[in-house]
């Protein structure tokens, strides 16, 4: 036996408790950033997904597209515009980001789990009626917050070896499509579903005290900490909904939330199989 090969075993065998102990559990995956653009990265995400759910884990995957976005309003002529970050979403905007989403985005990422084996379904929030939504502020348009996840359709699909993979599009009471953060809305779905994990993919570790200093990295903290340091300005503002996302997912009684770099191959099945883990545990604040 080669040391390699005494390595893999070595994983292998680290890896048994995991399986264990999160065999028939639902784990909430958002999936978002540099990870969806390159192609290694998303074969990478795939099979981390594929092997979760062979082994009796029972994911589901939540994503974004801004980039795919941004493609899109290009060819058509289109220049985003954005409030504190949020994309202004007047109707011609919101077409396109529901047929991105809903459409480009959402079925590439079903097709390449199914065509390596999965068994996956594409929703948006208007499938099942399982995003209700309503307006953010006018000022943004058809920018939305959720109201309110239907757990039901997910649990069919789960109790039946299905891999829900989740666009970020919500429903309004006339049927509107509402666009909504994809962190945000992967906390709700957590929350909802009474996952066992949350994993938020990101293109940094983790948090930092100080994006500009690497010693300032923070691996675990409680969720009353964490909200600390969004108030002291401490959190970038793209990291805020992520840390949000599991400050709402904790309060609703889910185990562990994590935010890691899913630039990294295999960053998923780290965080979920190994002794280790990587990136930022946010756990709940003990009373």
């Amino acid at each position: 036996m080669t040391h390699n090969t005494e390595e893999q075993a070595q994983l292998l065998v680290e890896a048994l408790p995991y399986i264990q102990k999160y065999y028939g559990k639902t784990i909430v995956i958002k999936y978002g950033g540099h990870a969806m653009t390159s192609e290694d990265i998303k074969a990478s995400v795939i099979k981390d997904i594929l092997l979760m759910r062979l082994v009796g884990m029972r994911p589901i995957l939540v994503h974004g597209g801004g980039p795919d976005i941004n493609r899109m309003m290009d060819m058509v002529g289109l220049v985003p515009e954005f409030v504190d970050g949020k994309r202004v979403t007047d109707s011609s905007t919101m077409e396109i980001v529901e047929m991105v989403l809903a459409g480009k985005t959402n079925k590439s990422i079903v097709g390449l789990l199914n065509s390596m084996g999965g068994n996956a379904v594409g929703l948006s929030g208007k499938d099942g009626n399982l995003i209700s939504a309503s307006q953010l502020s006018s000022r943004l348009g058809r920018v939305g917050r959720v109201d309110e996840i239907n757990p039901r359709v997910l649990y069919d699909l789960l109790d039946n070896g299905y891999i829900p993979v989740i666009s970020s599009i919500g429903m309004g009471d006339e049927g509107e499509a509402y666009n909504i953060n994809a962190d945000h809305i992967a906390g709700e779905v957590a929350a909802a579903v009474k996952a066992e994990k949350l994993i938020m993919m990101t293109d940094v570790d983790g948090i930092y005290r100080d994006i500009k200093d690497p010693s300032t990295f923070v691996s675990r903290l409680t969720a009353r900490e964490a909200g600390d340091l969004i108030g002291a300005g401490l959190v970038s503002k793209g990291m805020i909904p992520k840390v949000e996302a599991c400050i709402i997912a904790l309060e609703a009684g889910v185990e562990g939330t994590h935010i890691i770099n899913g630039t990294k191959p295999h960053s998923i099945l780290m965080e979920v199989l190994t002794d280790s883990g990587i990136g930022t545990m946010i756990e709940k604040t003990e009373e």
